[in-house]
């Protein structure tokens, strides 16, 4: 089965997946609501960024591994999969209970992190122990979906990970409607996540029963040093990234409150069901992009990354246009006015977003490549940028402020990553791509002036009708306008040759 055809079952699967965890999350969160406390939503949020950042841990390992693995998979060389497997397993249980050190030191100091909680420290202290101990035992399985993913098998983590959440997701709506408690709802979710654990455990020993072998030989000298060598740089990759990406909640919940992390998570429930959908395309394709690059030309590489490119910023100039006008009309519809978001911290988010569409495809392709030393300091000055500038402004004019940050420190890779991926991957200067970057931004902002001119007739009066009637017309207009102007593109007609073989 060729990169395509697994990229397709990968695909597939995906979006089976996420439509049914989708829908069951918003019947989740709309019984959430209805039933519990509003600051418990904050609280659920903010504990769920906590643990992203203890996750920290990990350090980068899991990619450099990932990325050493591409190479034997492809050669099925059975011996060297072995022994990358046992450095994974060792590394993985040693970074499992560094987290689980961290998370209990951590613990006495939630209550200067969560503003007006509305429930004792007691309370608080216990329902993150329970986040905790979700996390933790996760390390001592995620090292076995690699080979699967290596092997470009992500379909069988989407199909676990898929039954899991329709499960769970079902017995915490019971629970919900049944005994309006909090602590009942996170033990529901604990006790399924472990007996998964432990029977996914056992299947893929059973897929692969050679990673039980003992007679494992160690990897050479320089195999290990080039392990390393990636995960220092990955380091700090991730240490960036986390000051970037996870520590919005933290600052909404010190500086403002907690119910307020609540408000802007029924947003990001919404936003990041789209980014699901679409990353799964994307990150369908990152074993793909392994396979392609241990296997073809650079040019090769490159007309497929251009390929991918464009169609990153056609989904999400798309969902950025459609988002701009209909999300807060949808919140209102859906839990009502007093669960808006001021309209300028949304633009910013969706600002972010649309750039995010870049800087996915940029950064998968680097994972794929194994391009991690170049920019190693890029995620810190990010990370960096970031805090201080959010901070900073979240004290000076609110939670629009915090975003401010997020979007200028995630610009700076919008700009400089191109850079070493075209020198590095492709010999090729980045003109090209800062051109198509602007052609991109200047069509997806004349779509969304045009959209907002319509939108004040069609949604003078909002309901269920008007807001489906322009969607419709977000749809067509966007898209058409989108084929207009890129239609006869090579990398739309590669798209379309692709959906053709389907």
């Amino acid at each position: 089965m060729g990169r395509v055809r697994f990229a397709q079952k990968n695909i597939a699967f995906g979006y089976l997946g996420q439509a049914a965890t989708a829908l069951m999350s918003f019947i989740l969160r709309t019984v959430f609501i209805h039933y519990l406390a509003k600051p418990l939503l904050g609280i659920n949020s903010t504990y769920t960024n906590v643990l992203s950042i203890l996750s920290m841990a990990e350090l980068g390992i899991g990619t450099a591994l990932n990325f050493a693995l591409y190479a034997p998979v492809a050669q099925n060389d059975t011996e060297k999969i072995k022994s990358y497997m046992r450095l994974y397993r060792k590394a993985y249980t040693a970074i499992g209970a560094v987290v689980a050190c961290i998370g209990l030191v951590l613990a006495p100091f939630l209550k200067y992190l969560v503003k007006n909680p509305g429930v004792s420290t007691a309370q608080l202290t216990i329902y993150y122990l329970i986040f905790l101990f979700n996390t933790v035992s996760t390390y001592f399985v995620a090292y076995k979906y690699s080979l699967c993913n290596a092997q470009q098998k992500n379909y069988i983590q989407t199909n676990i990970a898929t039954i899991t959440k329709i499960i769970v997701t079902a017995l915490q709506i019971a629970v919900i409607a049944l005994t309006k408690n909090f602590l009942l709802f996170l033990l529901t979710d604990a006790a399924v996540q472990l007996v998964q654990k432990i029977i996914v455990s056992q299947y893929l020993d059973r897929m692969y029963p050679f990673l039980k072998e003992k007679d494992v030989k160690p990897l050479s000298a320089e195999e290990s040093g080039e392990i390393f060598s990636k995960t220092k740089a990955l380091v700090l990759h991730k240490v960036g990234d986390v000051a970037r990406l996870q520590t919005d909640a933290l600052i909404i919940t010190a500086f403002i409150e907690v119910s307020m992390a609540g408000v802007v998570d029924n947003y990001t429930l919404v936003i990041g069901t789209f980014s699901n959908f679409v990353n799964i395309i994307f990150n369908s394709v990152i074993s793909g992009f392994g396979n392609l690059i241990a296997t073809e030309s650079k040019e090769k590489q490159y007309s497929l990354f251009k390929v991918y490119r464009f169609f990153a910023s056609w989904l999400y100039g798309f969902a950025v246009t459609g988002f701009s006008i209909m999300l807060t009309p949808l919140i209102r519809l859906w839990l009502g006015d007093a669960w808006i978001l001021p309209s300028a911290a949304l633009m910013l988010i969706l600002t972010d977003l649309y750039f995010k569409g870049d800087r996915i495809v940029l950064s998968n392709f680097k994972t794929a490549a194994g391009v991690f030393e170049q920019d190693k300091y890029l995620a810190m000055i990010q990370g960096f940028v970031n805090l201080v500038l959010s901070i900073w402004l979240v004290q000076k004019i609110g939670i629009a402020g915090i975003y401010v940050g997020t979007v200028v420190s995630g610009l700076i890779a919008n700009v400089t990553k191109p850079v070493i991926i075209y020198h590095v991957c492709f010999d090729r200067s980045p003109a090209k791509y800062f051109a198509d970057t602007a052609r991109y931004t200047v069509s997806v902002l004349g779509v969304i002036l045009l959209c907002s001119l319509i939108a004040k007739f069609v949604l003078a009066e909002l309901s269920v009708l008007t807001f489906a009637v322009m969607v419709v017309i977000i749809t067509v207009l966007f898209n058409g306008i989108f084929f207009l102007l890129f239609g006869r593109t090579e990398e739309f007609r590669y798209l379309l040759r692709v959906v053709k073989r389907a």
